[in-house]
C-alpha cells in the first residue's frame, strides 16, 4: 500500500460510516499519522508505506474516528488563533468561533493584566497574550487536569513565563496566591453555557466525548454568567473590561445581568454567521 491508498482507504471507511465531514478528518488523521502535508504527499504519495506500526495506528485512528470519538481528541491537538494547542478528554475542544473572544480581547490587552476565567486548554489566554504585549496573564479551572494542560500549552506555545494558572471554584483559585487581592484589567470567560435539558440534543461527538463539567451550564444556562460577573466587579480595575462567549440565543440575557451588576458600555459582537457570540463591557468607576 502506498500513502495515496492509504489516505484513500481511511477517507473510504469514514464516508461509508457518513462520518460528518469525512474527507477532512480522514486528511487530518493521515496527516497526524505521517507527518506528511500536502506538498509531501505530492511528491511521496506513489511511495510505498513499509512502517507496520504506521498502519497499525492507521486503523487503530480510524476505527477510534467511527466510533464517534473527536478527530482532535485522537491526533492529540487543535489549532487556534494560528496556534497549535494540546487537546485531551478533560477539556473542551477550541472552536472557530472562539477566536472571536480571544481577538476582540487581544485588540484591547496591550499592557494590560489579564484574567481568564473557566481557562481549559488556556487556548484564550495563550492566544491574547502570543498576539497582544500583555501583563500578567493568569488562568483559572476546577479541573486540576486542565490547568496542568494549560501549562503545557503556555510552554508549547512559548509564553510560560508570563502566564500562571491556578485550580479552584471560579474567584477562588485565586485565594492564597499573590493575585488573591489583585485587580485585573480584564476579564475573559467562555464559561459553560448549554442548558442541561439541552445536553442530550447536542451531537454525540460533543456529547458523548467532551467533559459535560464544561458543557452544563445549569437550568436556564445563564449560572456561570450571574456568579462570574457578580464577582468579577471585585477583581476587575475601575474601567477594566469584562467579556464573555455566549450561545447565540444569550447576549441579550447575558446584556442584562452585565448590566444590572454595574456594567456600562455593554455590546453584543456577532461571530461570522451573524449569531450573537461575545458580550463585553465596561465596569463603572
Amino acid at each position: 500500500m502506498n500513502y495515496k491508498e492509504l489516505l484513500k482507504e481511511i477517507t473510504d471507511r469514514l464516508k461509508a460510516t457518513n462520518v460528518p465531514e469525512a474527507e477532512s478528518d480522514a486528511w487530518r488523521l493521515f496527516e497526524g499519522i505521517t507527518g506528511f502535508d500536502r506538498g509531501t504527499l505530492f511528491l511521496k504519495g506513489n511511495d510505498e508505506v513499509s512502517d507496520g506500526a504506521m498502519l497499525e495506528k492507521a486503523r487503530e485512528w480510524t476505527q477510534k474516528r467511527l466510533t464517534g470519538c473527536p478527530v482532535q481528541y485522537i491526533i492529540g491537538y487543535q489549532t487556534f488563533c494560528g496556534f497549535d494547542f494540546e487537546v485531551s478528554p478533560d477539556t473542551l475542544i477550541p472552536r472557530f468561533d472562539t477566536e472571536i473572544l480571544a481577538e476582540t480581547v487581544a485588540q484591547e490587552a496591550s499592557g494590560k493584566n489579564v484574567l481568564d476565567m473557566c481557562t481549559g486548554t488556556g487556548c484564550i489566554l495563550i492566544s491574547v497574550a502570543k498576539l497582544a504585549d500583555t501583563g500578567c496573564a493568569v488562568g483559572c479551572d476546577v479541573s486540576e487536569k486542565a490547568v496542568e494542560l494549560a501549562e503545557r500549552n503556555a510552554k508549547r506555545n512559548g509564553v510560560a513565563s508570563k502566564t500562571s494558572f491556578f485550580t479552584g471554584d471560579l474567584f477562588d483559585a485565586l485565594k492564597g496566591t499573590e493575585y488573591e487581592n489583585f485587580k485585573f484589567d480584564i476579564i475573559v470567560s467562555n464559561p459553560p453555557y448549554i442548558r442541561s435539558a439541552d445536553i442530550e440534543t447536542l451531537s454525540p461527538t460533543v456529547r458523548d466525548f467532551e467533559p459535560r463539567s464544561a458543557l452544563d451550564g445549569t437550568e436556564d444556562g445563564l449560572w456561570f454568567y450571574r456568579r462570574i460577573t457578580k464577582d468579577a466587579t471585585y477583581s476587575l480595575a475601575d474601567n477594566g473590561l469584562l467579556a464573555f462567549e455566549t450561545g447565540c440565543d444569550q447576549g441579550n440575557d447575558v446584556s442584562e445581568i452585565m448590566k444590572e451588576n454595574g456594567f456600562s458600555d455593554v455590546r453584543i459582537i456577532k461571530d461570522y454567521a451573524g449569531l450573537d457570540r461575545i458580550v463585553i463591557g465596561k465596569k463603572e468607576k
